[in-house]
Parts: structure tokens; C-alpha cells; sequence
């Protein structure tokens, strides 16, 4: 669910976020099956819906499941990631039924047709100009039509707070230099998305957050998906972080280090996710 718009700088990135998108579906399945049955309570029958930033197809595979009767067209900005998509589209029966288009929606939008449901899965704060992007979406949507909005507000923590040598809270300590690094990348992470999509025209309808936290004992995917993204988090922190703290890192994410996180039977995953439901009037 994270980064699922993003730019050329970070194509090379795609593999390592794809393993990521991919591990945050499995892991929080159960987020994922309850937000979904939200949409379908309150979007009825759709025919015709958009995922925007759509990934490697988490919220796309899961609405043209849910909705058998419905298409998908699925934008993104990584062809890699659309790959990945089209690939587990095959695997799963549904490859005639999810279109990709590949997109740099801070550029210019494609032409789509006019749709019933829009999905947007961590995707907003992305965008270089998600205001535009909004009144983009509210033209597309039919009348009556319904927006999906799902936001980070924080990004998972996995860690015990003791872990830190001599040290505790590495964990804390790598999210405060994330957050520093992010603020000039992505300023729009965390914004009021209620007023954006008030200001774009929409009717807010209900919004949710979901505090998600998943204790031990976990299935084998948590501890993937926590080195996935302590890895991808590593990237960039060598002049943020004390010698010890990046030691200590680089033990946890070693894949087959006996103090790394795989093997390691105290994680948890703590995150929280904020949804909007939206409407066209």
C-alpha cells in the first residue's frame, strides 16, 4: 500500500517495494477484507472502477474479486509494478477484467471513461499536486459515484522499544530521520485529506481509523515483511544514525543472521491507517 504513484528516480526501487506492497497486503489482510467490505456496503454494484496508484494490484485484485460483475482499470507510474499486477491478475482468473494503463498522474491524466468507483490506496500524498489530481478524479467519477481514500498515518513499527545497543528505541530514532528525509519528498504525507476532498466537491459520507496492532505469535510473513521495509528504510539513513544504531540495523535485516528479524519471535506490527469514503454529488 505504500508508494504506489511515485517517480523515475525511484523505477530501481520497484522490486524492493513490490516485495513490500505485496507483504503489507498478506500481513494485514484483515484491514484490507474490512475496508473492502465497507466499499461494497456503500458502493453497491459497480460496473466500472479506477484504482489510482494501484502498485502490484493489492486494492484492484481484491475489488474485481469482490466485484464480479466489475472492471478495473489500474494506473501506475511503474511498469514493473504493472507487470507484477498483470502477472497475479493471470494467476487468479481476472486478467480479462483488470486493465492497466501506465501513468505519471503529475504530468497528465489518461483518458478514462466515466467510473463508478475510485480506489486510492496510499497513493495521494505522492502526488506533487494532489488537489489537482482530486478534481481529476471527481470529473471522472459519475455522479453519485463512489471515492475510496486510504492513507498512512503511521508507517509500521515492528521492533520491541529495549532494541538499541546500549540504546533503546533504534526504531524510533530510524522513523524521526525517515520523517526528516520524507518532509522534503513527500510534504503532502498526513495532510487533512477531509478538507482536500471537501474542497475538490466531494461529499465526505464516514471516515475510519483503524489502529492495527498484531502481536506475537506471528505467521512467518511479519518477519518478511518487517525486513522488507527496514531494508527499504535503511536505504538513506548512513549519515542520520550512530554507528551502532546502523550495526544494530544491519544484524536485524542480515537474512540469515540469528539475531535477525526472521528469526526473531518478539515482533509485533503497529501501524495506523485512515480511511475516506467520498462521494460525487
Amino acid at each position: 500500500m505504500e508508494n504506489h504513484h511515485h517517480h523515475p528516480a525511484a523505477e530501481t526501487d520497484s522490486a524492493a517495494l513490490g516485495e513490500v506492497l505485496d507483504l503489507d497486503a498478506e500481513v494485514l489482510h484483515s484491514f484490507l477484507s474490512e475496508v473492502i467490505t465497507w466499499v461494497h456496503e456503500l458502493a453497491g454494484d459497480p460496473r466500472r472502477i479506477l484504482d489510482l496508484g494501484s502498485g502490484t494490484g493489492t486494492g484492484a485484485l481484491a475489488l474485481v474479486q469482490r466485484f464480479e460483475g466489475a472492471d478495473v482499470v489500474a494506473l501506475d507510474l511503474s511498469a514493473q509494478l504493472l507487470d507484477r499486477l498483470r502477472d497475479k491478475a493471470r494467476d487468479l482468473g481476472v486478467a480479462d477484467r483488470i486493465h492497466t494503463v501506465p501513468a505519471d498522474l503529475d504530468a497528465a491524466w489518461p483518458a478514462i471513461d466515466t467510473v463508478d468507483l475510485v480506489w486510492a490506496s496510499s497513493s495521494l500524498h505522492h502526488m506533487a499536486d494532489p488537489d489537482r489530481v482530486l478534481t481529476e478524479v471527481f470529473g471522472t467519477l459519475r455522479p453519485g459515484g463512489l471515492l475510496a481514500v486510504t492513507e498512512m498515518e503511521s508507517f509500521p513499527r515492528f521492533l520491541p522499544d529495549d532494541v538499541g545497543l546500549g540504546r533503546p528505541g533504534l526504531e524510533e530514532r530510524c522513523h524521526a530521520a525517515l520523517a526528516e528525509i520524507r518532509a522534503g519528498h513527500v510534504p503532502h504525507l498526513g495532510s487533512d485529506w477531509g478538507s482536500r476532498l471537501t474542497k475538490a466537491g466531494f461529499t465526505i459520507e464516514a471516515e475510519r481509523t483503524f489502529a492495527i496492532e498484531l502481536t506475537p505469535p506471528l505467521p512467518a510473513s511479519a518477519g518478511r515483511y518487517a525486513q522488507a521495509s527496514l531494508r527499504r528504510a535503511r536505504t538513506g539513513l548512513d549519515d542520520r544514525l550512530s554507528a551502532d544504531d546502523l550495526a544494530t540495523l544491519d544484524t536485524l535485516i542480515d537474512g540469515d543472521g540469528p539475531d535477525g528479524v526472521l528469526r526473531r519471535d518478539d515482533l509485533s506490527v503497529r501501524t495506523t491507517r485512515a480511511v475516506w469514503m467520498a462521494r460525487r454529488p
